[in-house]
């Protein structure tokens, strides 16, 4: 992916909305602008979308918490925002800032009772009050290099209840110090006993875990600028994760199910201990953000054992690809092919107006996407 500069934010609690500490009303989304959305997205038969939420400055990770709220993060503005449908209709009417002044707050899990945030430098978690914000200043119990080109972090808390975090690469293609980076490391709930679960990983930002097997699936943004074909190799990836695996970055890329030598690391014998991807992806999709369907229960059940991927968009191909959703199709617990979902943010020229980043399931059973583009999220149902 593209490197993105952020400045660094010290991590400070600034709780509610704006300096009152209230709640606002959210933007309200009219008929017209959901049949316009419609005419412009294309599902499946049988598929609706509708706006959940709009004026949401560079929207990313989702995730829902046990009363149905959707917590969404909001990295270039530092906070986490709670959206609440009290209503019923598919679209919040209701916003609050959890909290602010965070470093580039990215992925977000709940777990213990606490809200955990993965942020550029660390991970930090909090309480919440009743009305969902944050009780008190938040505690930082992971700290990491933010530095470097990729600096979303991602978590998920695996069966084992212990806490996984994607840290991606300093660079398009180098050989890292910081055996950190380009990796997922596994921390326990309370940020203690960090170790390396898994490398070789260059961006890893989608990270799942399968509600099956229990094992991790992550999202792999593969390197840039390979010669001589830098349009269509190397594919992105869907990996599954093994305790201790290597994932072949920077030495290695998978193509056709094979592990092979990047030009800059021409040596095969390297590449032979390395996993090859579960799927490969068009090169230069950018996936991120994914959700397995099972508790997807306004899809139809053919769906509902499989996985969504969101997919941000090349930016460096002549011929752009992404900015869509695709369907993951799931046979004996392995990805074995996937196909357009949601489709539509870029129009036939190649420019988008929007970029899809996350996608989860509401605690009604249908799929919230996120667009940094826009600011948008949108609500899917069958």
């Amino acid at each position: 992916m593209r490197r993105i500069a952020a400045a660094i934010i010290a991590v400070t609690a600034l709780v509610g909305a704006g300096c009152d500490g209230q709640s606002s009303t959210s933007p309200k989304i009219t008929p017209a602008a959901n049949d316009s959305l419609r005419a412009m997205i294309t599902l499946p038969s049988g598929f609706t979308i509708q706006y959940f939420a709009r004026g949401l400055t560079g929207v990313r990770f989702m995730t829902v918490a046990a009363d149905g709220s959707v917590y969404a993060s909001q990295p270039r503005s530092g906070q986490v925002v709670r959206l609440v449908d009290s209503d019923g209709d598919g679209a919040a009417d209701q916003r609050q800032v959890v909290i602010s002044g965070l470093d580039r707050p990215h992925g977000l899990a709940f777990h213990g009772g606490y809200l955990y945030i993965a942020l550029g430098t660390g991970v930090v978690r909090v309480h919440l009050k009743p009305d969902g914000t944050a009780n008190g200043a938040p505690e930082k119990i992971a700290s990491f290099d933010g530095s470097g080109n990729h600096w979303t972090r991602s978590i998920v808390f695996g069966a084992d209840s212990n806490m996984y975090i994607a840290i991606g690469s300093t660079c398009n293609i180098c050989v890292e110090t910081d055996t950190m980076r380009a990796a997922v490391m596994q921390y326990d709930a309370n940020g203690a006993h960090a170790r390396r679960y898994a490398f070789g990983l260059r961006n890893a930002v989608g990270i799942q875990v399968n509600p099956v097997t229990k094992a991790i699936w992550v999202s792999q943004n593969e390197r840039d600028n390979i010669t001589p074909d830098h349009e269509d190799l190397p594919p992105d990836e869907l990996n599954i994760l093994k305790d201790g695996g290597d994932y072949g970055w920077p030495y290695c890329y998978s193509h056709d199910g094979a592990a092979v030598p990047n030009p800059e690391f021409p040596d095969a014998a390297r590449c032979t201990p390395t996993i090859p991807a579960a799927l490969e992806i068009q090169a230069h999709s950018a996936p991120l953000g994914m959700t397995f369907l099972d508790r997807a229960t306004r899809f139809p059940p053919a769906y509902q054992t499989d996985l969504l991927i969101a997919l941000h968009g090349s930016w460096d191909r002549s011929v752009p690809t992404g900015a869509k959703v695709i369907r993951v199709h799931i046979a004996g617990n392995l990805p074995v092919s996937y196909d357009d979902f949601a489709t539509g943010w870029q129009r036939p020229d190649g420019s988008r107006w929007g970029r899809p980043v996350d996608v989860t399931v509401t605690s009604d059973g249908a799929v919230l996407i996120s667009d940094d583009m826009t600011g948008a999220i949108y609500r899917v149902s069958h």
